[in-house]
């Protein structure tokens, strides 16, 4: 398939080195050239100076941007080149306003449009094991899931236009909750002068084991913060949801409070520390770290 893709950073930039090794026709766009440059180079895609470019004869344009006004600016860029019936899947975390705004503006070129955030995180992406969860066209994204396997272990359609955005809250909503509670849970054994180590052989079999237990609980218990999802990411989608949530009657108290702690955690200098440094403003306060 022809294919236009559009952000290539730490997430973009290996799907779409799948979609190249998995033989598609991929044209990169990068807001910094130099970045798209290099990523054709390695891969061996082609690079696109402008949205345009990229966009120009595609059967599908794929999107791995920053947030809604990003998005916005590179449909309403790449529309007037793309033709009737490809297809657009958007794999930013934004709002379910913006990706309903760009299905009735893609739908009216003619253009399907498709959000599609996704979980797993650089290593899912480097990896091509990412679960997407995807809201619009149901039959457009029959037609372009065989192309996602590239770099998706996962696809479930979730409903109409935001309803994937929607449930990539819910998710967001969970690792905070399960963050937050690992957090102070390796902070209490500390207090306690447990060797974490054992504590983590102890439970991890049991009810209390999770995927973020199983991958972030010994490096927390050792200060380490560096792998992958930012603070300032999380604030982000978790700013979508408290939005989101506001507009929908939800309560979302916990989801609140751990936003907070995030603040705490970038006040302490943990902008680009990956999620599990909420441990980070409680060692600190302890003197464990």
């Amino acid at each position: 398939m022809k294919i236009g893709f559009a952000g290539l950073g730490v997430m973009g930039g290996p799907m779409a080195r799948h979609l190249v090794a998995a033989g598609h026709e991929v044209t990169g766009f990068n807001r910094s050239s130099a970045k798209a440059q290099a990523w054709a180079a390695v891969t061996g895609g082609r690079f696109a100076s402008t949205v345009a470019e990229a966009a120009r004869g595609a059967e599908m344009l794929v999107l791995c941007v920053g947030n809604d006004d990003d998005v916005r600016q590179v449909v309403l860029e790449a529309l007037p080149h793309l033709g009737r019936g490809a297809v657009i899947v958007d794999h930013t975390t934004t709002s379910a306003r913006v990706a309903r705004e760009m299905a009735v503006r893609a739908e009216t070129s003619g253009v399907a449009f498709i959000d599609a955030p996704v979980s797993g995180g650089q290593a899912g992406a480097e990896a091509g094991k990412l679960s997407v969860m995807a809201g619009g066209d149901a039959a457009a994204l029959a037609r372009v899931e065989p192309v996602l396997a590239a770099y998706a272990k996962a696809v479930k359609y979730m409903g109409p236009a935001g309803a994937g955005q929607l449930t990539k809250m819910v998710n967001q909503i969970c690792i905070a909750g399960v963050v937050q509670g690992l957090a102070e849970a390796v902070h209490f054994a500390q207090s306690a002068g447990l060797d974490a180590d054992a504590v983590y052989d102890a439970i991890s079999q049991g009810a209390a084991q999770s995927w973020q237990m199983d991958n972030r609980w010994k490096t927390m218990a050792r200060g380490e913060f560096d792998f992958g999802f930012a603070v300032d990411w999380m604030r982000k989608d978790l700013g979508l949801v408290l939005e989101e949530a506001r507009a929908n009657g939800s309560h979302l108290a916990l989801t609140a409070l751990v936003d907070q702690f995030y603040s705490e955690v970038q006040a302490l200098g943990g902008s680009r520390w990956d999620t599990s440094s909420l441990a980070a403003r409680l060692q600190d306060r302890g003197g464990t770290r």
